[in-house]
């Protein structure tokens, strides 16, 4: 009986379930040769043949051509997508990688230097080009782009890559005002990180949905019903975010976060979350 309760207990802890699926996507992408650098692509957003074409494609639909600041996560199967965004004359927002050195950077083509852009769209030329976005600016973000390692197509459940980075940033920019139920988000992956066994009812509140899919192959509406998360919100986990004041010009509003998610910069107010 005892090890039976175990057992369900641990299947019920989201960081086991959660790791199956992630693992079984990771060791796919690498054994099928899709995986590109930085190899390996596990405990990452994974890079993958065909990022390039998947950019392309959400950089096609309406709901991209109609924007004017587009967020898009720093990893590097994205990197199409901020050239994408800066080549359209959009306004860009990216996180900071692992939020170390502040939260997000907003580039405009216009800030950047001829024949730069491609450089801009790196962590190092987005801190390099950027302008620091804090927390009390007032911003209007027209879509969210966030990376993933699987979703499932048919209910727009996502998977990133276990360290709540993306929840964090949708969490601020609702928190700020930024986005709303009505902003749509958008992950590009490759065919292979589509999955159809996540669990709907095992996600937790912080946990974000996906409304389009871009892949090299197809675009996918997922008309997702799972509820999108409504701020920086308390969970029954360990992850804590406390107020950190620092002088200019550094941001004056950081949080240091311990847990499973080391040691990182993050904002406002203390919260827990599960991942």
């Amino acid at each position: 009986m005892e090890t039976t309760a175990a057992g369900a207990q641990a299947e019920a802890d989201p960081r086991a379930w959660k790791w199956k699926i992630r693992k079984r996507v990771w060791d796919v992408l690498e054994a099928e040769g899709v995986a590109r650098n930085p190899r390996p692509v596990h405990h990452r957003i994974p890079n993958f043949d065909g990022a390039a074409a998947a950019a392309d494609s959400l950089g096609r639909l309406d709901v991209f051509q109609n924007a004017q600041c587009v967020k898009v996560n720093p990893d590097s199967p994205q990197k199409q997508v901020r050239f994408v965004t800066l080549s359209g004359d959009k306004k860009l927002l990216t996180p900071q990688p692992r939020l170390r050195t502040g939260f997000f950077s907003a580039l405009e083509s216009q800030m950047i230097p001829a024949g730069c852009i491609p450089e801009a769209c790196t962590s190092v030329g987005a801190a390099k080009y950027g302008r620091p976005i804090g927390l009390d600016e007032v911003i209007k973000v027209d879509l969210f782009v966030i990376g993933s390692v699987a979703v499932d197509p048919s209910t727009g459940a996502r998977l990133g890559k276990g360290e709540g980075f993306a929840e964090l940033e949708y969490g601020m920019l609702r928190y700020m005002g930024a986005i709303d139920d009505s902003t749509m988000v958008v992950t590009t992956v490759h065919d292979k990180q589509l999955v159809d066994d996540i669990p709907v009812e095992k996600l937790l509140i912080h946990d974000v949905p996906v409304d389009i899919i871009c892949t090299p192959t197809q675009v996918i509406l997922t008309n997702t019903a799972i509820p999108k998360p409504q701020g920086l919100t308390d969970s029954s986990r360990l992850v804590k975010l406390q107020i950190i004041d620092l002088p200019p010009p550094d941001f004056e509003e950081l949080l240091f976060v311990q847990g499973f998610t080391g040691k990182n910069y993050l904002p406002k107010n203390w919260a827990k979350f599960e991942f």
